[in-house]
């Protein structure tokens, strides 16, 4: 009987090779040759599923994110509002080795999308990415607000603004400075800036 060949395991595995020479070497080194050996595998079979470089970065891109997604689709919104708000939270922000390791490669295509002026199609997945995180940002506050959890007269615009400013900076500060900006003082920061919102008979 012949082998059954899982495509999207293999493409998944050259993604996260790519992901390791991004973070090992910075993303110039993320030739296919590089990609290839990391792998384990030829030139010629990771051509095979990704003809070409761009296809590649897309797709390593693009598995970033739905993982994130993936994560964040499988919480059970179970507790309070606030808690559940919080574990969401969580899981958008680089707080093990995993979530790490996605933050650093996505840090890195950041910063290929808006050095290189052909890199389009990089930068319309990552304003992509950015909107979706946006809109979570929204989701969240509009369901501590329907909860009646929220103080009244906030600007619900500018909090989303400055919610999602927030994940961003505590995002680059655990990637860069980890040893200073831990998980648990990561989270006790969301606590608190939530806790700057909240009414105070919820």
């Amino acid at each position: 009987m012949p082998k059954i060949v899982d495509h999207t395991t293999r493409r998944e595995e050259i993604a996260e090779a790519l992901w390791r020479v991004v973070r090992r070497d910075g993303i110039r080194a993320a030739s296919v040759r590089t990609i290839a050996a990391e792998a384990g595998w030829s030139a010629g079979a990771v051509r095979y599923y990704f003809p070409d470089q761009d296809g590649l970065l897309k797709f390593a891109m693009d598995l970033v994110s739905r993982r994130v997604t993936e994560r964040v689709s499988a919480i059970e919104p179970k507790g309070t509002v606030p808690a559940i708000v919080l574990r969401y939270l969580d899981e958008v922000l680089p707080l093990d080795a995993e979530r790490r390791a996605e933050f650093d490669v996505w840090l890195a295509f950041m910063a290929q999308a808006r050095a290189e002026s052909g890199a389009g199609t990089l930068q319309e997945h990552l304003d992509t990415v950015h909107n979706s995180l946006r809109h979570l940002c929204e989701s969240l506050l509009r369901s501590l607000a329907d909860a009646g959890a929220l103080k009244d007269g906030l600007d619900l615009r500018s909090e989303v603004e400055r919610l999602h400013a927030l994940l961003d900076g505590l995002a680059l500060h655990a990637a860069i400075q980890p040893e200073r900006t831990t998980p648990t003082r990561v989270r006790q920061l969301m606590r608190h800036h939530l806790g700057t919102l909240m009414a105070e008979n919820p």
